[in-house]
């Protein structure tokens, strides 16, 4: 990838003259989709990012959010005033590593997850948790195992390595990733007013340094890389520009930062990312209208005879960018050794233009006289590239077109249960540690993850009663391709609603969400139409929710030979609850004999989308959602019932129905001492995988049915003692013993023991 010539022109005549090959590359990175989201930009005004509980939104590295006081944690934000909110902040950020992932899975993944860390990191936030969406080709595909094992262990590697939890996402198999990957990573941490950093440069005369590892040439041209298609010669053409990885450093880095945060040395930050040193200083002083001087031979390397467009444009990670005052320069220094971290003071802030200089010769040998090799305004570097103007048509949606030869029901149930999608992520989570950091009360395979802020607890919080006095933290991410190959806006509504619900079967509510919206190539009108779609839907089913998309990243031209991706926009949603304990996803035996099985929420009566169709074959259209079709007024407060329902105190167990509908919902409720034994009139109500339900065990139905209010509540029949689903659907039954239920739901242990 080069400067198109229509940028060229516009550099050329801001500057008034030719761009030496640095500032080429330079503007080729921090212009490209990756950085300047020129395809997208112009759709994302679509989405609500403001609210009481957001003290930073979108534009910096991560978002911050005030958490409610415990008092307010389980109240709907649209509930809530400003003083609701207490001193206690999290931050939440996430980004893709799509085409590093398909060229080297371990490195592409686990310097993902390394980024999304260092971006926690640049708020003055301690890093407490990480979700990961990963999105694979056909899993009976043998290059679809390879990336999603190199994956898997590359997000475990790092993770574990910095002792940061992985507590939760998804993973789905679908073969419009067969040429192209999908590895989306999320981060939460904890900060608080006093330690607030931002990527914001303050005064000219501050210094910048760089601490972290040593600059390599590996990562060249990283950001323009992630804004071409994936060509058929990608795993050897395109290595150089795969970062790679050092989590021990990274563990350093963390505990430098905290140290440097701690000792207020950080005036503003910015981690080492896309673009390199280039992107990230050239970016701090743009968004303080600022300039700066760079000294490009400061700069620590690894790696000798480095020439200047090396030096700016390389991502070598475990890297951290800090605008420090002159005074304190030698302490950063100081603490910067202490962690055994390389440190460089490579200049300073400036009220003129970002301005590199360097006295290598062009070769990169030898040392000369010191030449400016760039120097352009900051703010047309970071925010003058172009929007495109795109072409687009909107996706139609698929009529009802049933098989008429509908497989047995033993048969469909089955192969929707060991379907890769929906059946057990055990492989998965069982190999990130999940409880570091003593944070973790609801673990990865229930419907989200629940952290514990003990940050929030009131002073007079015990050992045996602290879990009422501080906020939990629930976590859910991901999306569903299948949905949104269907119906790209109705999918992505369905993805929000889906996500907000896995937090409900917690007993939280959301608090706000960050999105990851990946798309094919968007110069072709039917990809960009169904890109508009799935921005759209996800705006809309948000601002409902009351959850405020606070930040996000994008990521288009995920393009393969194989063709364009499904439009997938990973949604990953923060909610609260007051405390630290949750529902289990799993039914309570004691209790079989006094309790009733409940279906709190109406389905949408279609199958489009659905796991079923998938292996049954025929169309339909996607599920009507429930704000549609009347069942509720507002997302917002269907998922508020939901949680009400799912914190009440008769409630032994609750568990969302989404992927494979509410046989598989009902499946994954039964344990080795507890069944249900449930009746549904046809496959539609089986199958259906509208979102927005919950199936709650209780010992007081009607005490829960009155809780939800208006939504519909449906009797499943009996919970029973015998540990089997019995189902009947119309005039067919099965019935599967919770050994047969796991046999079939670990197809992903078994095909890769």
């Amino acid at each position: 990838m080069s400067l198109s010539d229509a940028d060229h022109e516009l550099v050329t005549a801001e500057l008034g003259r030719e761009p030496t090959a640095a500032e080429a590359a330079l503007f080729e990175n921090l212009w490209s989709e990756h950085c300047a989201y020129r395809s997208s930009r112009p759709l994302l005004s679509a989405f609500d990012s403001e609210g009481d509980q957001v003290v930073v939104g979108p534009g910096d590295d991560a978002a911050v959010l005030a958490l409610p006081d415990p008092e307010a944690a389980d109240a709907p934000a649209a509930e809530r005033d400003a003083d609701d909110y207490g001193d206690t902040y999290v931050t939440f950020g996430v980004e893709s590593h799509n085409h590093p992932s398909f060229v080297d899975p371990f490195d592409g993944a686990a310097t993902g997850v390394g980024g999304i860390v260092r971006d926690t990191m640049s708020m003055g936030a301690y890093p407490i948790g990480l979700l990961d969406s990963l999105y694979f080709g056909g899993f009976d595909r043998e290059r679809s195992r390879y990336l999603f094992e190199g994956v898997v262990e590359g997000i475990s590697h790092y993770g574990n390595c910095i002792g940061v939890p992985t507590v939760g996402g998804s993973v789905a198999f679908h073969g419009g990733y067969e040429g192209n990957p999908l590895v989306n990573v999320a981060c939460v941490g904890v900060t608080n007013e006093d330690r607030l950093v931002t990527a914001t440069a303050q005064e000219p005369g501050n210094k910048l340094v760089l601490v972290g590892n040593g600059t390599g040439r590996d990562g060249l041209g990283g950001a323009s890389f992630a804004s071409e298609d994936l060509a058929e010669d990608a795993e050897t053409e395109d290595r150089p520009a795969v970062q790679v990885g050092d989590p021990y450093a990274e563990k350093r880095l963390i505990e430098c930062n905290e140290a440097l945060v701690d000792e207020d040395l950080v005036l503003s930050a910015r981690d080492l990312g896309a673009a390199g040193l280039g992107g990230a200083s050239s970016e701090l002083v743009a968004k303080g209208g600022l300039g700066a001087r760079i000294d490009l031979d400061s700069v620590h390397q690894r790696e000798p005879n480095m020439n200047a467009m090396e030096i700016l444009l390389a991502e070598s990670q475990e890297r951290m960018c800090y605008e420090v005052a002159p005074d304190d320069v030698d302490r950063v220094a100081e603490l910067a050794d202490r962690f055994d971290l390389g440190c460089s003071v490579i200049g300073e802030v400036t009220d003129g233009n970002y301005v590199c200089e360097f006295a290598g010769n062009a070769d990169g040998e030898g040392e000369g006289e010191s030449e400016v090799v760039v120097d352009a305004d900051a703010e047309f570097l970071a925010d003058g590239a172009p929007m495109n103007d795109l072409a687009s048509e909107p996706p139609s949606e698929p009529e009802r077109d049933l098989p008429d030869d509908e497989p047995p029901l033993d048969e469909a149930v089955a192969a929707v249960l060991g379907a890769p999608s929906t059946a057990s992520k055990r492989w998965v989570y069982r190999q990130y540690d999940h409880e570091v950091g003593t944070r973790t009360a609801v673990k990865p395979g229930d419907d989200a993850a629940l952290l514990a802020v003990r940050e929030t607890e009131g002073e007079n919080a015990s050992a045996d009663n602290d879990s009422a006095d501080g906020v939990g933290l629930a976590l859910a991410s991901g999306a569903n391709p299948k949905w949104t190959a269907v119906a790209p806006y109705e999918g992505a509504r369905a993805v929000a609603l889906e996500n907000a619900t896995n937090l409900a079967a917690t007993g939280a509510v959301p608090l706000a969400a960050v999105d990851c919206l990946n798309g094919g190539n968007p110069e072709k009108p039917d990809v960009y139409g169904a890109f508009k779609g799935i921005v759209d839907g996800l705006a809309d089913a948000c601002s409902a929710l009351d959850a405020p998309v606070v930040g996000g990243n994008v990521s288009l031209y995920n393009d393969s030979v194989e063709g364009p991706i499904p439009p997938t926009p990973t949604l990953a949603v923060l909610g609260t609850t007051r405390g630290y304990d949750a529902p289990p996803a799993a039914l309570d035996a004691d209790r079989a004999t006094d309790s009733e099985l409940l279906l709190v929420g109406a389905g949408g009566d279609a199958l489009g989308g659905s796991e079923y169709l998938a292996h049954a074959g025929g169309s339909d259209r996607f599920p009507t959602l429930p704000d549609e079709s009347g069942a509720a007024d507002d997302l917002g407060d269907l998922v508020a019932s939901l949680a009400a329902a799912a914190r009440h105190e008769s409630t032994l167990a609750a568990h969302d129905v989404s992927e494979g509908g509410l046989a598989v919902a009902l499946a994954e409720l039964v344990t080795d001492d507890a069944g249900v034994d449930a009746t549904l009139p046809d496959r539609v109500a089986a199958f259906d995988e509208t979102p927005g339900r919950l199936l709650v065990q209780t010992t007081d139905p009607e005490a829960v049915a009155a809780e939800v209010g208006d939504l519909p509540v449906f009797r499943l029949d009996e919970v029973t003692t015998d540990g089997t689903l019995s189902l009947t659907v119309g005039d067919e039954s099965v019935a599967l013993s919770a050994d047969a239920v796991r046999d079939h739901r670990d197809v992903i242990d078994r095909e890769l023991a």
